[in-house]
């Protein structure tokens, strides 16, 4: 089926710009579009947006669309539940108000339930979602952000994230499940399992805490993790309560915003993992990078950021 051509929102951003480095490599692709606009984390804009764009699919007769999601989308609701390997059939769902997860939220339903609407040249359009786990990388805005903090903490990384447990996924692997998504929906024999559906992805690397994973990443440059003692969890989270209480009653006369919430408090204490296995059966999905490579690669760029900053580090203490 050649002669496809493709649209990328969010082209310049993390995700995105792996996308486009496959999507250069598909043979049978044309043309590539991108388009790159910064929205700002509130539900109405990101919803809208989406609307909009699935909007133009159907004047414009674009066949697909696939929605990057996320797996705060499904919760955690409370960081008492254990999720290990989680799947698409349990049908969790995220009770937050917090900006991201609901938009990401409302923002996927629209795309599912704009599967099968009809497209102004009179075919059907497609749709699916997918929910990757939190995504590490080289490039990653968090995780530079991370290591930049230590750099000016004697190379200590920040805690906070101890308590959870979770399986990050590499954004090479998540790109290429944006690929495979996009040559299924092409794929008559296999489109039809794949419209409407959402998928987890993730990969092979191994569950462990927030915190773990930093240090993973970063120690071959001399990173260690934060030994100080941490406020309990139970307390953290009322503690959280009690700062969003104080936001809320500030908030006629002052924008208070508070250090942490109760939703980051129980993504940074819980434990809530899934399983590829739907994107295995559906799209064909196996991990292109393994965890071995991922970490290489990611470990390799957190020492150019480590070069970079100090040399910066030390011309401000001269």
């Amino acid at each position: 089926m050649p002669g496809w051509s493709c649209l990328v929102t969010g082209a310049g951003g993390f995700l995105g710009q792996r996308i486009i480095q496959l999507l250069v490599q598909e043979k049978d692709l044309e043309e590539i579009r991108v388009l790159d606009k910064v929205f700002k984390p509130e539900t109405r804009e990101q919803f809208f947006s989406t609307q909009n764009l699935l909007e133009a699919c159907i004047q414009a007769s674009v066949p697909a669309f696939i929605f990057s999601s996320s797996v705060d989308v499904a919760g955690p609701n409370s960081y008492k539940d254990i999720v290990l390997n989680g799947h698409e059939d349990e049908h969790r769902e995220s009770t937050w108000s917090d900006p991201y997860p609901y938009s990401k939220k409302m923002a996927e339903k629209a795309v599912l339930a704009a599967n099968g609407s009809m497209l102004k040249n009179g075919g059907t359009l497609q749709t699916c979602a997918l929910r990757p786990m939190c995504i590490y990388g080289e490039r990653s805005q968090f995780l530079s952000n991370t290591i930049i903090k230590a750099l000016k903490n004697k190379f200590i990384l920040r805690g906070g994230g101890k308590s959870s447990t979770a399986n990050p996924v590499y954004v090479g692997n998540v790109a290429w499940a944006h690929i495979l998504a996009a040559r299924g929906l092409r794929n008559p024999k296999k489109s039809p399992n794949i419209q409407g559906e959402f998928y987890y992805i993730s990969d092979d690397t191994p569950h462990q805490s927030y915190d773990d994973l930093n240090y993973t990443l970063s120690k071959e440059w001399g990173f260690c993790l934060n030994s100080r003692w941490y406020l309990p969890v139970p307390i953290l989270y009322w503690l959280a309560f009690l700062l969003e209480t104080v936001s809320f009653l500030l908030s006629p006369i002052y924008r208070y915003i508070p250090p942490f919430n109760r939703h980051l408090v129980t993504l940074t204490a819980s434990t809530f993992t899934f399983s590829y296995k739907k994107a295995q059966r559906d799209l064909g999905y196996e991990p292109l990078v393994s965890w071995e490579e991922a970490k290489q690669k990611t470990s390799e760029w957190i020492g150019t950021l480590v070069e970079q900053h100090r040399e910066t580090l030390d011309t401000k203490s001269q």
